[in-house]
């Protein structure tokens, strides 16, 4: 789910490493569940813009919940956390439109995989186009 949107003015030159997606995946901490067996650690975005460009990286890591409930009220204590974030490298920084439009096509990449994740995994995803 791709929520909100943060972008920063395109900076001159040299390589620029984007954050095109950032957010939280989660499940109980008693369920053996391997993002591993779900989640890939690349994605191929040339289709939006090869040449130099890497294709985007797909990381997460463990973190402590960053909230202590859920907006239903369920405490996140029970729950093992994962920030999750979604950078590429370009040659040139592109464009907020260009960058959009990556961080769209990874999401769009990205929603079917996390769809087909485990009962009780949960996910919030959102557009933050800010250099790393």
């Amino acid at each position: 789910m791709l929520c909100s949107v943060r972008t920063s003015e395109p900076q001159a030159g040299g390589r620029a490493a984007v954050r095109l997606l950032q957010g939280y995946v989660w499940h109980p901490q008693e369920a053996d569940i391997d993002l591993e067996n779900f989640l890939p650690h690349e994605l191929d975005l040339a289709g939006s813009d090869a040449g130099e460009n890497e294709g985007a990286h797909v990381l997460w890591d463990g973190v402590t919940a960053p909230f202590a409930f859920f907006e239903n009220g369920e405490p996140t204590a029970s729950q093992a956390f994962y920030q999750f974030t979604v950078l590429r490298v370009y040659g040139a920084r592109p464009d907020n439109d260009a960058l959009h439009a990556d961080a769209e096509a990874a999401s769009q990449m990205l929603e079917p995989l996390l769809s087909g994740t485990p009962a009780g995994v949960g996910w919030q995803l959102w557009e933050d186009l800010r250099d790393l």
